[in-house]
């Protein structure tokens, strides 16, 4: 994929990250504030603990122009499983394959540590990434209407079994 680059960490991508989470899931499934200050809070709590030999971050960029993110938030990883988190490619850049690269190095990732397990929480409608996942191994195990964000959804949990 020619001008895509996959880096961790730089100076305002925490930002970016959670602005595209905003953004996208207020104007596409009406979520409110409180989904942005979640994401923003809890991205900015992992960042400041990420520890390399467990956790790790990935930002995509094309043309030096921020694409997309995932994280692996290996503090549970051998109790609970590894948690693939804040994981959203920009509209203009979906179709092109980042999303699948960007999976593919959090599991790789997850497969070099030797985690039993890595699961995911999302909710019912985002197709598009059900079928990455779903091409990634993980399984439905999960399922419950919930309230949250300002919607009634059907979140659910994802997990791919690594051992």
């Amino acid at each position: 994929m020619q001008d895509l680059e996959i880096r961790g960490y730089y100076p305002g991508v925490v930002g970016k990250i959670t602005e595209l989470h905003a953004v996208y899931y207020h104007e596409n499934w009406g979520f409110d504030v409180t989904f942005e200050t979640q994401v923003g809070g809890e991205l900015a709590d992992f960042v400041r603990r990420l520890d390399g030999n467990r956790d790790a971050l990935w930002v995509a960029t094309k043309n030096e122009e921020f694409a997309g993110s995932i994280a692996i938030d290996g503090g549970d990883a051998f109790d609970d499983g590894a948690r693939l988190r804040w994981f959203i490619v920009a509209p203009q850049f979906q179709g092109f394959g980042i999303g699948k690269h960007l999976i593919r190095q959090a599991v790789d990732f997850c497969k070099q540590k030797r985690f039993p397990k890595v699961f995911l929480w999302t909710f019912k409608g985002l197709e598009d990434a059900r079928r990455l996942y779903e091409g990634f191994d993980f399984r439905l195990c999960k399922e419950s209407r919930v309230i949250q964000w300002g919607k009634r959804i059907m979140e659910q949990k994802y997990e791919l079994k690594l051992l």
